[in-house]
């Protein structure tokens, strides 16, 4: 169905799946507040009723506003009369206790004591259950939506709020659920996951969606799931905070007036330099709302153009932001491809990112002969900022290679399909640096590698890459600077008589991959031959990958595939 009609339709479904996201998170709030509440309960009701066993066995009685009697009893005193029984009260402040438990021991009747231990033990399980009903009662009243039809971002930003409250309240009710590993890899963590029950995994979902989301080795779905919960109210509390910086910084007037003091001609149209000093500082204020917008984006392609669902896998918006963004769902691909962008990368640009994955998926997808494809834009580490400072540090690369190193571990643990599937882990500049960090110090969980636009791997040669051997890929097109650049930086030596080796060098081993795009950032470009040879690795068609040809007139020994 096309048209101007199946168009508006598709996009109100969209808008009442937004909506019907907003009531499952506040439908899952309320669900883990009841059970918090009901776990508290449920403790103050246990001690209650010891107390009220404890008094039954003992021959007492519990009245209706907790007293409670207790008969006479004890030896005869020097008259011959047994000491009389009485009444005691409930002390629940400490220092009333302390007299109370003093007087009870001069007491020479034995069920005297008994009695107030058993009204304190009463008292303090009502208190305690009075307690927690004062505590979840304005909690329960805060999760409501406004008394309207439209879920706006205000009402988002109002569900972090409640997840806060509702996580701060309930700490005791989640610390007494068994906890995800301290440090632990992704085969601990989907261990953790299948040992909860259902209510478990709603109470961790809705109330620490956060620390779920970035779990690696549980299921996609899972993630997704939690993930989505966070963007959404990340972005609507992004957007009340822009929206209240508008409020506060009115956009002056693009144009100012300029009068000639020759001529005495006025000029309307000069540009106002405040305008573009607010417009800088606007955007900046923006600047986290872009890389958000452009996940939603994604989400609402799903369908179209036979693009897959999307999977959001990890996201933060701390530092620079955090991103994971799979097209298809990774745990059921016959074929994944992870893509690690280089410098510059954040989450406010991500979505330059994102359509690199979604050209590799339409590509790799169009060649996989009836197979699965997931491709993955993976923003799971900080990327240096600028090219001529930052990038220039091998940190970066190693800070981030174990976070890659898991990820991978993670998409291996999760995946349930019949047949292990095949992996390839796909780096951009600065990108590639992290990959060989992350095969340099760890175990790189992948079958085949590409290369684009290396500045240098920290290794000398592809055997140093943990993949199989025949399987590292390279590409470098004409025009992009950034291989010969990063020789001398990220570049390594076999020995250190030695010239760095890049992955474009005859000598490091990588299969040079032909390209027909120009410069650094058109290794992705629609249609062209540099996006389809990846595409090819990606579905296991090495033998199909067009191969750079060398120039003819250079010799063997001196050649460097370009």
């Amino acid at each position: 169905m096309k048209g101007e009609a199946a168009s508006a339709a598709i996009k109100q479904l969209m808008e009442l799946g937004k909506n019907f996201h907003y009531i499952q998170t506040e439908c899952g709030l309320v669900g883990s507040a009841l059970d918090a509440f009901s776990y508290e309960m449920e403790a103050a009701k246990k001690k209650l009723d010891a107390a009220l066993a404890d008094a039954r066995a003992g021959g007492l009685t519990v009245h209706t506003d907790g007293s409670v009697s207790y008969p006479p009893g004890g030896d005869k005193d020097k008259d011959g009369k047994i000491p009389e029984g009485g009444k005691v009260g409930g002390l629940t402040d400490e220092t009333a206790s302390a007299v109370g438990r003093q007087a009870a021991g001069f007491n020479p009747n034995p069920k005297a004591r008994l009695a107030q231990d058993c009204a304190d033990r009463i008292a303090a399980a009502l208190k305690e259950a009075t307690d927690a009903d004062t505590k979840w009662a304005p909690k329960l009243r805060a999760l409501k939506a406004d008394d309207d039809l439209t879920v706006s971002d205000r009402d988002w930003a109002d569900v972090s709020s409640d997840t806060k409250g509702v996580n701060a309240a309930g700490k005791e009710y989640l610390d007494s659920m068994p906890q995800p590993p301290e440090k632990g890899g992704p085969k601990a963590n989907a261990e953790w996951w299948q040992g909860l029950d259902a209510d478990e995994k709603a109470a961790w979902i809705a109330m620490r969606p956060d620390s779920v989301g970035n779990l690696d080795g549980l299921p996609s779905t899972v993630r997704d799931e939690a993930n989505r919960m966070v963007l959404a109210e990340a972005r609507g509390s992004a957007q009340v905070d822009y929206d209240t910086w508008l409020k506060k910084n009115p956009e002056p007037s693009r144009y100012t007036e300029f009068t000639d003091p020759q001529t005495g001609a006025v000029n309307k149209h000069v540009q106002n330099p405040e305008w573009w000093k607010w417009e800088k500082e606007r955007r900046s204020a923006h600047k986290t709302l872009d890389g958000m917008e452009a996940i939603q984006t994604r989400f609402d392609q799903s369908g179209t153009n036979r693009l897959p669902e999307a999977y959001l896998l990890g996201f933060s918006t701390e530092g620079d932001g955090r991103a994971i963004i799979a097209n298809g769902n990774p745990d059921t691909a016959d074929h994944q491809a992870v893509y690690v962008p280089g410098t510059t990368a954040e989450l406010g640009k991500i979505e330059g990112d994102i359509n690199r994955a979604v050209n590799v998926w339409e590509s790799a997808d169009a060649k996989s002969r009836g197979q699965s494809v997931s491709t993955i834009t993976w923003l799971g580490y900080d990327a240096p900022d600028t090219v001529e400072k930052d990038a220039t540090f091998n940190h970066y690369a190693y800070d981030g290679a174990p976070a890659l190193n898991r990820f991978l571990e993670g998409l291996e643990q999760s995946h349930t399909g019949d047949t292990e599937p095949h992996r390839t882990v796909i780096g951009h500049s600065y990108g590639t640096t992290v990959i060989g960090a992350a095969a340099h110090t760890g175990d790189l969980n992948a079958d085949d590698i590409v290369f684009a636009g290396s500045p240098g791997v920290r290794v000398s040669n592809a055997d140093g890459l943990d993949v199989p051997k025949g399987h590292v890929w390279n590409e470098e097109a004409e025009g992009d600077i950034v291989p010969e650049a990063g020789r001398m930086i990220h570049g390594a030596r076999e020995n250190i008589f030695g010239e760095p080796k890049i992955p474009s060098d005859s000598g490091f081993g990588a299969n040079q991959m032909a390209t027909d795009t120009q410069g650094h950032s058109g290794y992705w470009d629609e249609g062209s031959t540099s996006l389809l040879n990846q595409a090819l690795v990606v579905v296991g068609r090495e033998g199909d990958v067009t191969p750079e040809t060398p120039p003819s007139n250079v010799p063997e020994e001196l050649q460097r595939a370009k």
